[in-house]
């Protein structure tokens, strides 16, 4: 007896063939309430992404990430490589915040936020459904040979495709550098930053990889969150899911007839189209269940949904909703699961938010310089050499600034100027030298507090080091 289709037990990726080959999707193009919602918050989320590098706060870029230069912004807020522990904090809590929804909701991140299916559905795809139509004709003009009509549609596509890339590169690009200083490279002409033009094209070749060619494929194969989904959903996660209950019922599916009472007779509300599957971006079945490539994105919900309204059948038949829902009517419960990482997520915001007012616009060190022993002078003082750096992390220069100890009774002077400024954004170095009577040291390494003040305003203190004779009488 063969097996039915439904049942096969499916050992590859949807979108491999049964001779290990790249299986093409052709979506068909969504409608419906959900691809409605999700077109308004995707084009809000694009317009944050391609405004966010170029909106200031007090001077900041709202979002930076150059690695390069170890500078970091969020929010507005300036990130030095000093503050790289707020940095790794506001990470965790973006990854325990995921995993949070993740476990309640499924892959709901993936299907309404992720930038890879934004683009891919809401950019990419729509304009391939514009140059080249829906499901049917991408199908047939696949197969047709290589006509006039088949070149002059494909070149149109690609060449939309590559400018799009190229303009997501460059945005990409302002995220890393800075936008002023990718606005000025376009200003000064491309021949003028070579490397800032192949790095440019190397990200639109990416970008153009992505979109044109591996699509749906970096959800399923190359995404780790697709791969962490799988540890993190349980029978109680509310995800895209099918009613197998009702679409099943006594004799499974069967294609509808006009005035059947399909109830009577045993027959499940799924009436075997094939639209959920069709509409699908990623090529499964989801009458199969929860599967690895299934990205939440609701499709198949709209397709269902207009089907069961058109054969007068009671929507929801695929629907958010979770396994026990679906088996035994269970209604959302907040587990214990989920409360131990909400606890976890609320410690983490609040040592974030605690550890953020903490943080000072100024960071000072001073440190012995290496190598240099004490010197002995006149008068019985003790001078070490220091070597001091000051971080500015306001958008405003900090005038007037000297140094005075905290700790101990002594001097200090610096080698150049007196008084000196620090830049907005920036930092100042030099070297300073602390005097101190032999009498006021308690041993051969006493640690010092100094204060650092802008005219006659404590700014900062820090701590350092002072060497001094091992004993005295």
């Amino acid at each position: 007896m063969e097996t039915p289709e439904n049942e096969k037990f499916r050992d590859s990726i949807g979108t491999i063939n049964e001779e290990g080959k790249r299986a093409w999707v052709y979506p068909k193009k969504p409608n419906g309430k959900f691809y409605t919602y999700r077109k308004w918050v995707s084009y809000g989320l694009l317009l944050f992404l391609f405004s966010a590098p170029f909106i200031k706060i007090n001077g900041n870029q709202f979002l930076l990430f150059n690695v390069l230069k170890r500078r970091f912004n969020i929010f507005g807020a300036p990130f030095w490589p000093q503050d790289f522990h707020l940095f790794v904090i506001s990470m965790i809590i973006g990854v325990v915040f995921i995993t949070l929804f993740t476990v309640a909701f499924g892959r709901i991140f993936c299907g309404w936020i992720c930038p890879q299916t934004i683009f891919m559905e809401m950019v990419f795809r729509r304009i391939e459904y514009w140059i080249e139509g829906d499901r049917g004709k991408q199908i047939r003009l696949d197969k047709q040979p290589w006509n006039a009509e088949k070149i002059r549609k494909r070149i149109l596509k690609w060449s939309v495709f590559f400018v799009i890339s190229f303009l997501i590169a460059n945005v990409f690009l302002a995220y890393l550098i800075g936008s002023d200083k990718l606005i000025q490279y376009i200003t000064d002409g491309p021949f003028k930053n070579i490397s800032t033009l192949i790095s440019l094209l190397i990200f639109t070749a990416v970008f153009y990889f992505v979109f044109a060619w591996f699509r749906e494929q970096v959800c399923i194969i190359a995404c780790p969150y697709g791969r962490l989904q799988g540890v993190l959903l349980d029978s109680k996660s509310i995800v895209v899911a099918y009613d197998y209950k009702r679409g099943e019922k006594d004799t499974g599916r069967a294609k509808f007839k006009k005035n059947e009472d399909r109830s009577s007779a045993g027959k499940g509300d799924c009436i075997d189209c094939f639209q959920c599957v069709h509409v699908c971006p990623t090529g499964i079945d989801i009458r199969n269940g929860t599967q690895l490539e299934c990205v939440n994105c609701t499709a198949c919900i709209d397709a269902c949904d207009h089907i069961m309204e058109s054969v007068n059948l009671p929507k929801g038949l695929i629907r958010y909703a979770s396994e026990d829902n679906i088996a035994k009517k269970a209604k959302f419960k907040f587990t214990p699961r989920l409360k131990g990482y909400s606890a976890v997520l609320v410690i983490l915001i609040g040592v974030f938010l605690g550890m953020s007012f903490l943080r000072n616009d100024v960071e000072a060190n001073i440190l012995r310089l290496p190598g240099q022993l004490y010197e002995h002078k006149d008068n019985n003082i003790i001078s070490n050499v220091f070597t001091y750096k000051l971080v500015n992390k306001t958008t405003s220069e900090i005038e007037d600034i000297h140094f005075e100890l905290l700790s101990h009774k002594g001097k200090i002077e610096l080698v150049t100027h007196k008084n000196f400024t620090i830049p907005k954004q920036g930092l100042s170095e030099g070297t300073l030298f602390i005097e101190i009577n032999r009498a006021a040291l308690k041993g051969d390494k006493d640690r010092l507090k100094i204060g650092v003040y802008s005219k006659d305003k404590l700014i900062e203190t820090t701590t350092t080091a002072f060497l001094g004779p091992r004993s005295y009488k």
